[in-house]
């Protein structure tokens, strides 16, 4: 049905609003809808950086799903905004970039872009073609319709004053032009992380003192990284890149925190909303299984960015790496001088422990040798807790409960490790229990393992 929207008002709003942290306002949204003609929603991006990763794929995901919607997308360039450096968030002022390197990163942003939205529904400008051009007279008639008494009401600009750090006066200047942008290709709906409603918000005005109807601001939640705790970003070492390796990727997905799978399902995944209410219900009333439900998410982002078929064979790498004891095709070798023999004469790779980091992470790592000792004859249960710094980072400890009858020992368990997963050669620490320590919320209590095998082992905890 080209030129109208597909589906009913109240079935696009619930597609619309899955996800979103804020809609406004959502009253305005619904009567765009009802008008029946497709919406221009508008994306701006700064290409500040070359390289994206899943949180930056987030708002591009809620824009591919207005264009399955049928509506019509304007991707914006920020090759003249990104000469100020957005100050959303920032407590002090970002460098500037030159225009040569703002145009090479707009080049490999748009590619990896396109990974996600449909490029035949997509309309790709630069705001410098705007920016750039204007004179000083357009630029005070801008610059008059905002006042500054407000622009300093913003969270990140009220900090720095209070708190005497510098606020350069070009910062100033970046929402008036990003609310130009809105008037310049008259966006319907605007879009953005939620750290951006001051600047969706200024759009608004703007194009209200232009006469024009305002556009609707929706921002998108910042996505979680792998640890489970900060935003996703290149800088905390826990991101997820759209260029990464499937096999990379796929080992970064099964690393994340169980509690935040059902987020990456609804931001990051080509699930349906029913799906993605699904797992959300399955881990309310506790009967997800996060291991098998990271599987299937890193097949599915795997594939997304990296064709259909590639999420498979990278989980079977990944199956016959951390599972099956099997070296990788691609596993590094180390000539002998990089090589120590310890006092047992067990060999160790020097640099073992940061190839695995790379290739998944410690998580990963931990949670494959989880299964594995719960698939041991004799062992009931097994919570791996970690490699504490304590044991030099390299040591994993867990905990273990026998199976009713059983007498298996020690030595069995690491007689049984060594042969299932021989290449990497890691002892693992490890005390008997009776039963494995709980959280409140009835999960394995990781801590209390960790202390209770360095207490065994003569650490302080």
């Amino acid at each position: 049905m080209e030129g109208r929207a597909v589906l009913p008002v109240e079935e696009q709003l619930k597609v619309i609003t899955s996800g979103t942290m804020q809609i406004v306002p959502l009253d305005e949204l619904k009567k765009k809808l009802e008008k029946g003609t497709p919406l221009n929603i508008k994306l701006g991006v700064d290409p500040t950086s070359p390289d994206l990763h899943l949180g930056h794929a987030v708002p591009l995901r809620k824009m591919r799903q207005f264009q399955d919607l049928g509506h019509r997308v304007t991707l914006i360039i920020g090759n003249g905004t990104a000469l100020i450096g957005d100050p959303s968030g920032r407590d002090s002022t970002r460098p500037p970039l030159t225009e040569e390197q703002v145009e090479a990163n707009a080049k490999t942003y748009v590619e990896q872009a396109m990974k996600v939205l449909d490029p035949q529904k997509t309309t790709i400008v630069h705001n410098g073609d705007w920016i750039k051009p204007l004179n000083l007279g357009k630029m005070l008639n801008l610059m008059s319709k905002f006042n500054v008494a407000r622009i300093l009401e913003r969270e990140d600009f009220h900090n720095r004053y209070t708190e005497g750090r510098s606020i350069a006066l070009h910062e100033f200047i970046y929402p008036v032009l990003q609310a130009y942008d809105s008037v310049v290709i008259e966006a319907d709906l605007e879009m953005g992380g939620n750290d951006q409603i001051f600047n969706l918000l200024a759009g608004r005005d703007l194009m209200r003192a232009e006469g024009m109807e305002p556009q609707v601001a929706l921002t998108m939640p910042l996505l979680v990284g792998t640890d489970g705790v900060k935003k996703m970003s290149k800088s905390y070492k826990n991101y997820i890149g759209l260029t990464d390796e499937p096999a990379d990727m796929f080992g970064k997905v099964m690393s994340i925190a169980d509690e935040i799978v059902p987020m990456y399902y609804r931001l990051c995944s080509t699930c349906s909303l029913e799906e993605v209410d699904a797992i959300d219900a399955a881990f309310a009333d506790g009967t997800a299984d996060p291991y098998k439900l990271k599987r299937e998410l890193g097949v599915n982002i795997v594939d997304l960015y990296h064709g259909v078929g590639e999420g498979v064979k990278a989980m079977e790498a990944f199956d016959a790496q951390f599972k099956k004891g099997e070296a990788p095709e691609d596993m590094p070798e180390f000539p002998l001088s990089t090589v120590e023999a310890n006092d047992e004469g067990m060999v160790w790779v020097v640099d073992r422990k940061k190839d695995m980091i790379n290739r998944g992470g410690e998580k990963v790592w931990c949670s494959a040798l989880e299964e594995v000792l719960c698939e041991l004859d004799g062992v009931s249960e097994a919570c791996v807790a970690g490699m504490p710094d304590k044991l030099y980072g390299e040591v994993p400890v867990a905990a273990i409960v026998r199976a009713a009858g059983s007498h298996i020992s020690a030595e069995d368990i690491q007689a049984e490790l060594a042969s299932r997963i021989a290449h990497f050669k890691i002892p693992v620490a490890f005390v008997f229990v009776d039963k494995i320590p709980q959280t409140r919320g009835d999960k394995p209590n990781r801590s209390a393992v960790r202390d209770a095998v360095l207490k065994t082992l003569g650490y302080q905890s």
